[in-house]
Order: structure tokens, then sequence, then C-alpha cells
């Protein structure tokens, strides 16, 4: 049993190796509005927070970008305070909006400083600074992501291009289509986007995976992050999965949620408080609020006063030059604050209701509302939440700023080939309902033909996804479109629907449905399939469209008994399916009918059979086709009765069957919402962030190699008044080097801050050169105490050790004259060579380059500790000699207790006979000492390992 335990240790060992050809790592982003964590899993590290720079873990989205600089995080925040025109944050509010969204007009009160312009050629948003700078939303948060992939591989050591990027719930198609594109351009391959919430609720449950049980437990995630806040109703239970057995799962059940509600607007509200204050202070004719940098150092000053408040009644807000070189002081207490946010604090249970009426759930079945985010440290936003929610405490039992990016890098390893993780079922839900719309012309009673718009609902309000489903057109022969559209979002707030953008996604356009039906004018037709997809993303794709249609065959012989025995082994033991990804939804595969949505696990040919019918009309139509079919039916089986018996007999020699097959109809896809970029628009600003990404790299070589030319110069002028410089330098040459030390320096600091980096290295270079004789005779002169100590040691010991061998009586010798007179003769040749070389080296001046070098030394000692392992190895290995048998007549038992002698180390109680034994004990004592604690290899470890600096000069 211990051996099969560790056997299969030993094979999960070997399952979770990585491969040591590519990165393995993988990384995760919660991407938040106004922060971003990472985190990392590697070999041997698993699931923990990336530092940044500054090492703390969290780091701000923010984006510096000057002329010739690009500070991100802490750095650019700081420029922020002086320059804010240059600072670009809160930038998630912006992916996926035209222009004339609301929500660009509202971030443009707020960042007034920066001038947003329309993109000509998709309806967007620019930043412009000059005609040579503008950029996208999307290039910025590219460059952010490009940067937390950086940070994250510092951390982790090894390069990293595999990430899951969480996003807000109420994320639609087009920003989600946003963040991918950003990704793209950074150069990070997203195994998925997560809803943040989610990722929460995943890190909750991995942690508590043992009191998941079959029992669901319903719990409630309330985020309010910095600008907006989500609620999201969780169900936990186990689950009996194919292939898995019994697993853990959890599905979403609710989501409401409030885009404008957090931190951020509490933080303005602070800061024009906090102008105002100054404002009536009078202490200059000019109004802070017109000025961009108050504004910000306010902002700033405002975002500490609320985290003051927070554990304090009242706190003095202080910033100094503030305006006019004016300094700003003044109190702020708890009870001002909160009403100054009074209705932001009314509006606080509306996602709790909203999460609720999704659901479809009361308040009664949950469990426990646990709190995510920072801004529910909030006091006043606890209080009027509990009250809502009348529980007796709001659950705090995670880390409200860290979850979402621990349970999202959970679900990279998940995801990630190179890492096996126990699985969690993930059910995520589609917050928006998507509908396909479609007109098409009908036949009145009066016999007119009109147009008719129809609906058909894809995904509900809540489906889970990734999910798989089928649509089917009956009444279409010809080429023809269709929409793929929004549903009903009557669900929505006024502000959320106006901020929503664009209902539609996309119009379809198909070709090739009536050549397909030309072609197979003989086959019954099934209907135009339309196969769509919402993967792990929650990215809703069209697969492919198929024309199906249906024939008659004829079928074959009954197979024989053996062919059938033969299948069935085949069908046993073929074709096994490898195990899926424990951590993904199952695609679930539905066909609409006209009652609803039928969700279930199923194929896709049989559910393609299951026809969705069409408006009123078509059903009475249909079932009027019934009831000819029907009748029709009668009449056949009354027919079939007369004339049974020879119908039987035909249909038993000719059986026939029907089958299916399809063709693929041509998909032209027209985006409505928000267009792609085209691949000149990638093209240009992969090249633009590239640009910038080599001006960074150019910069930062630039930096390290001023500080090494800086550090050199100081150091190396520093060592020239040192003793053991001092001996090995000549006046003339202390001189030379001297004059150029100075002349570098008054370079830095006349030129020098300013050269490029060319220069910068050519300079080093030059000084390196001019220094590296003095540089090498003082590292050799440091090294020769302790070689010339460990090859003199070297030498005792071999010497010692050639003694005792040639004392060995013939009879127990082992090595042979030739390898003895080897030893012998490196032993001499290096004395000789010790001798002169350090007699020679005497006689040179300390200024010229020794011929007593450190690489040499440890040759010799390389060459003699060689020779004497190998005799030591000879004798460790040695086979015992057998004695010649005795002439004489004695005993039988006596001659073979005479035969061998083993070499050994002598006991103390043989200590007498060894001594009468003669020489043979000291041979035995000496290779005994010599073998079990050899001196060689541990005297000259250190020495080996030891580097030389330029000895070819």
């Amino acid at each position: 049993m211990r051996r099969k335990m560790l056997w299969a240790l030993f094979c999960l060992v070997l399952a979770l190796l990585p491969s040591q050809t590519a990165s393995v790592a993988v990384m995760s982003v919660d991407l938040g509005s106004e922060w971003m964590k990472v985190a990392i899993v590697k070999p041997g590290v698993p699931m923990e927070i990336a530092l940044n720079k500054e090492s703390r873990r969290k780091t701000p989205i923010a984006v510096c970008l000057k002329e010739n600089e690009r500070l991100f995080g802490d750095s650019a925040l700081g420029v922020s305070v002086k320059n804010p025109k240059f600072v670009y944050r809160y930038l998630q509010s912006l992916l996926g909006k035209k222009h004339d969204n609301p929500q660009v007009a509202f971030y443009q009160k707020r960042f007034s400083e920066h001038q947003l312009v329309k993109d000509a050629s998709r309806g967007t948003v620019l930043f412009r600074n000059s005609e040579e700078m503008q950029y996208s939303p999307e290039e910025l948060l590219g460059m952010v992501l490009n940067y937390s992939r950086g940070l994250a591989q510092d951390f982790a050591e090894q390069p990293i291009k595999d990430a899951v990027i969480t996003v807000p719930a109420f994320f639609n198609q087009a920003e989600r289509r946003a963040v991918l594109q950003a990704a793209q351009m950074a150069g990070v391959k997203v195994l998925q986007l997560i809803n943040d919430n989610t990722a929460v609720a995943l890190n909750y449950g991995v942690f508590r995976r043992k009191d998941i049980n079959s029992t669901a437990q319903n719990m409630m995630f309330y985020d309010m992050g910095s600008g907006s806040t989500t609620a999201t109703i969780v169900t936990y239970q186990t689950v009996k999965t194919k292939d898995s057995g019994t697993q853990p799962q959890l599905q979403i059940r609710g989501v409401g949620f409030d885009r404008s509600l957090g931190g951020f607007e509490m933080d303005l509200r602070l800061r024009d408080h906090l102008a105002k204050l100054f404002n009536e202070q009078k202490k200059t004719k000019k109004d802070v609020r017109e000025n961009h940098r108050a504004m910000a150092k306010l902002l700033k000053e405002a975002q500490r006063l609320k985290t003051v408040l927070s554990a304090n009644a009242e706190f003095m807000a202080q910033v100094e030059g503030l305006l006019d070189e004016m300094d700003f002081k003044a109190k702020v207490t708890r009870v001002e604050f909160e009403a100054l946010c009074a209705d932001l604090f009314e509006r606080v249970p509306g996602p709790v209701q909203e999460a609720l009426s999704s659901a479809e759930m009361s308040l009664d079945e949950i469990e426990q509302v646990i709190l995510v985010g920072g801004s529910t440290r909030v006091p006043k936003v606890q209080e009027v939440l509990l009250k809502a929610v009348g529980k007796e405490e709001l659950g705090k039992n995670i880390n409200a700023d860290e979850a979402a990016a621990m349970g999202a890098v959970y679900q990279a390893a998940a995801l990630s080939k190179a890492f096996k993780v126990k699985p969690f079922l993930v059910r995520e839900a589609a917050v928006f309902p998507i509908q396909v719309e479609f007109t098409r012309e009908t036949e009145d009673e009066d016999g007119s033909r009109s147009l008719k718009h129809n609906k058909r609902i894809l995904f509900q309000r809540m489906a889970p996804y990734p999910q798989r489903k089928v649509i089917t057109f009956n009444r279409y022969t010809d080429d023809f479109a269709f929409d793929i559209n929004y549903g009903d979002l009557s669900f929505l707030g006024q502000n959320d629907l106006s901020v929503f953008g664009s209902l539609n996604l996309t119009t379809v356009q198909l070709s090739g449905v009536s050549s397909s039906f030309q072609k197979h004018m003989d086959a019954e037709s099934k209907g135009i399939k339309a196969h769509f997809n919402m993967d792990e993303s929650g990215m809703l794709l069209l697969d492919r469209v198929e024309s199906v249609f249906e024939t008659i065959v004829e079928e074959k012989d009954e197979e024989s008994t053996l062919t059938k025995l033969g299948n069935t082994i085949s069908s046993l033991f073929g074709g096994g399916s490898s195990e899926p990804n424990a951590n993904v939804t199952e695609p679930v595969q539905v066909i609409l009918s006209s009652e609803g949505e039928k969700n279930g696990v199923a194929a896709e040919e049989e559910e393609a059979a299951e026809e969705e019918k069409e408006e009123k009309g078509e059903k009475a139509e249909e079932e009027e086709e019934k009831e000819a079919a029907e009748k029709e039916a009668g009449a056949a089986e009354k027919e079939a009765g007369a004339e049974e018996k020879g119908a039987a007999a035909e249909e038993k020699a000719k059986p026939q069957k029907r089958t299916k097959f399809s063709e693929d109809v041509s998909v032209e896809l027209q985006v409505n919402d928000i267009l792609n970029p085209s691949l000149e628009e990638i093209a240009s600003s992969n090249k633009k962030l590239q640009d910038l990404t080599d001006r960074d790299l150019e910069k930062q070589e630039r930096e390290k190699t001023l500080n090494s030319l800086e550090a050199f110069i100081f150091e190396t002028q520093d060592k020239m008044y040192q003793e053991e410089y001092q001996a090995v330098v000549s006046e003339e040459e202390k001189e030379a080097i001297t004059t150029k030390l100075s002349e570098a320096s008054a370079w830095m600091d006349e030129d020098g801050y300013s050269a490029v980096t060319k220069e910068l290295r050519e300079k080093l270079q030059e000084l390196r050169k001019l220094c590296k004789a003095m540089f090498f005779r003082v590292e050799e002169r440091r090294k020769w105490p302790d070689h010339l100590a460990a090859l003199e040691s070297m030498l005792n010991h071999s010497s010692f050790f050639l003694r005792s061998v040639k004392l060995t009586p013939e009879d127990d010798q082992i090595f042979t004259e030739v390898e003895l007179k080897t030893l012998d003769r490196v032993i001499n040749e290096t004395i000789t060579w010790k001798n002169d070389t350090v007699a020679e080296q005497e006689k040179r001046s300390p200024t010229e380059r020794p011929v007593l070098l450190s690489k040499d030394i440890e040759s010799k000692l390389s060459l003699l500790d060689r020779e004497v392992h190998y005799l030591l190895n000879k004798a460790k290995f040695a086979k015992p000699r057998a004695k010649a048998k005795a002439n004489s007549t004695a005993s039988e038992s006596s001659s073979k207790a005479n035969s061998t002698e083993k070499v050994i180390p002598p006991k103390e109680e043989t200590k007498d006979k060894g001594q009468r034994e003669g020489g043979k004990t000291q041979y035995i004592s000496v290779m005994s000492i010599i073998l079990y604690s050899s001196p060689f290899s541990e005297s000259t470890e250190k020495d080996q390992s030891e580097k030389h600096v330029g000895d070819e000069l």
C-alpha cells in the first residue's frame, strides 16, 4: 500500500512538472476603475499577489504621457498633482463608448483638463494632447495591461503571457470587446474575461470547499468599488458530473448594479466641498475651481480625508501652497461628509433589490451578505446596507481588496495546461438578454402579402454560459438577413439605458441559401440553422450557418452477429474522451421552440431536429398541415393493412431510412454597436505602443549606463587613495588615470547628463580599459595568499599519501609502478614550478604584470587533485588479493581462514594484532584517514570557483 501511495505521488509530481521550453506561469489582473491587483501562479508559488516597484500590493490605474516620458502607477499619480493634463485615469468608463454617449460628457465634466475628440473612423473617443499625441482608451488600457504583465514577470522571474482579466458584470458586448482589444495590443493572451464578483465568489468557495454539500447555499456579495456598485447572488452546492464525479459548483443567480455609485463620486463631492471652504476663506481673489493643479491637490486630500473619516468623527484637512502659495486648512466632520453624500447612500440598497428581482428570490433565502470593495469600509454604507438586508451582521470574512484577483488567478491556473487544480465548476450568467430579429413576407387571409417582424429570444436574462444555441429558420429558400440585438432592457434605469449604448449588435447577411436549395432539389429541407456560442468571456459568437436537408437512403443488409460484436467492442475501447477542464461550464446546447427555451444537454443534431415554430398564423398553418398529414397517414395505414403481406415482404427486402446532411452558408457580419478597428488601425496602434515601449527601454538602458559611469568614476577616484592600489601603480600610470577620471567627471557635469546612451557607454569602456591593468594586479595580489596556502596543503597531503603507499608490502600493493611514478612526477613538477615562479615574482616590481597568476595556481591544484583522486578511487573499489595456499599439512579450516584478508580500518581491540603484523598496520591506518576524510576537494573547491579578471593582458 505504501509503495502504491509513493508511486501515485510520483506520478502527480510528474504531472505538475513544467515544460522547460515554455513559460508556465500565469497571471490575473483585477481591473478596477481606480486600482488594479495582479496575481500570479507559477511552479512552487501557488496564488500570490505580485508586488509593484514600490512593494505595494495594489497599483493605481494611471498613465502619464509626456513628450519624452511615460510613467505608470504611483509615479504617474505623483505627476497628476503637478500636471494633471498628461495623466489619464478612470479609463474604464470610456471603454466601448461612442463620442455622443452621455458617459463621455460626464467624464469630460469630471476631468476638464483633458481634451476628448471624436475618432472619425469608429465614432469613439480619443484623448488629444497634440496632433502627434492622440490615444484611444483602448490604447491607454493596453499600456496599463502591458505594465501589469511586466510587474507579474518581474515577480515571477519568468515570462508570462496568459492571463485572466476581471471586468464588471454589467459590461456589455462592446465593452468586453474593448478590453480584449487592449489586451491584444499589450501582447497578453486572454484565457478568459471573468466577472469580478464571480472571481470573488470563486475565491470564497475554493477556501470553503469542505462546507459545500448537496444542499444549496445562497450568498450575496455586495461590491462597492471606486466607480460602481454590484450585488451578486451566488448559489453553492455539489453536483454530479459525467467525468469528474461529485464536485462543488457556484452558479450566478442574480445581479444588480449601479454604474455610477462608488467611492470616487464621494471623493469628488469632498473635493468640491474643500474648494468651497477655500474660496470662503478669501485668501486669494482667484477661484480655486478654475485651477486644474489646485483641484488635483484637493482631490488627493479629499481621498485621504474620506479614509480618515471612516475611523474618526472629524479631521483637519490641509494642503500647503494650494493656490498662489497660499496654504489651506479646514476641519471636516463625518456628519458633514454624510450630508454631502446623502443621496448616494440612499442608492445603496438599489443593487440588492435588483439582484433579488433577477434571481426571483427573497432576502430570507440569502444566508449571508458579504462585503467586497474598498468603499464598503465607509461606515454609513455599512449602516444603510445592514438595515436594507435585515441581517444581524454583514460578512467581512474575505479580503475585500484582493479576493477578485485571487479568484481570477485560480481560474487562470485551471484554464492553463501547465497546472492541475481541484475542480470547481463555475456557472456564469448573462446580465443582458439577447435576441434574434428578422422580417419575413407572409400571405394574409385575403391573399395579400405583408411583412412581419419576428423576434426569437436567444439568451434570456440570467441565462447560464458558456452555452451553445441553435436557431432554425424554416420559411426561407432564398438569401436573407437577420439581426442580433439586445432583448428587453426595461429592468434598467433611465440613466443606465442612456449610457448603455446601441441596442443593435450585428446584422447577419446570408448568401448561398438559394444555391443550396437548387443543388438539393430532390431532398427535403430541414431549415437554415444558425449556431451561436456565448463563450467563457461572455462574448457572443456566430459559429456557423448551414442549410440542412434530409433524404431517404437504402439501408444495407443487417449486420452479422460477428460484426455487431466487433462494433460493440470498438465502442467500449475506442474514442475515450480526455478529461475536460473541471473549472469551465460544459456547453449547453438548446433549440428554441414556440413555448420558449428548452434547457438541457443534448447532441446538436438532436436539438436541431426540434424546429422552432413561427408566429400564430404560422402555427395555425402548421396545425392544418399536421391534420392533413394525419389524414394521409390514416389512409396510408388502411392501404398498408389491405396489402400487408405483400408490402411487408417488400419492405423487408429493401429497408429504408432517412439521413441528414448539411451545406455551409456564407456569412457576412455588419457590426452595429461599436465598429472593430481595421487591420491598418490595429497595426498603427501596435506600432504606437511598441515605439513607446522601445523608448522606455532605451531610457532605462541610458539611466543604467549613466549610473554605472557615475559609480565607476567616483569609486575609482576613491580607490586611487587606497594603499593596495597605490602599491601597484607607477607615478606615470597614476597620473594618467587620475587625469582621465577628472576629465570624465567634468564632462559629466557639463554634457554627460544630456548625452545619449552610446556616448556614455563609450566613455565607460574607455575608463575601464585604462584601469584594467591596475585592477588586475590588485585582484591577483588579493588571491595569492589563499591560493598558495591551498597549493602548499595539497602538496603536503599528496606527498604524505605517496610515502604511505610506497610503504605498503609488495603482496598488498594495489597500485602499479607507472601510477606511482606519475604521481611522483606531478608532485615534483608542481613544487619546482611553485618555487621558481614565486622566486621570479619576488624579483618583479609590484607595478609590473605578475608572472604568478591565480589561474595557473588553480590549474596545478586541479592536476594534482585529479591524480590523487584517481588512486583513491582505485583503492576504494579494489578487490583483495588471495594469498598462496600453505604447503604444510595444516587443517582445512585453518587454510580457509587465512586464504583472504580484508583491508579495513583497524579497531582498538585489534591493536595488538596490528602491531604484530608490522608495516601493514601503518598502511591500513593511513589509507583509512585518507579514504574517510580526504582534504583534496575541500581545499580546492573555493579556489576553483573564483573568477579571474582579465589575465590576458
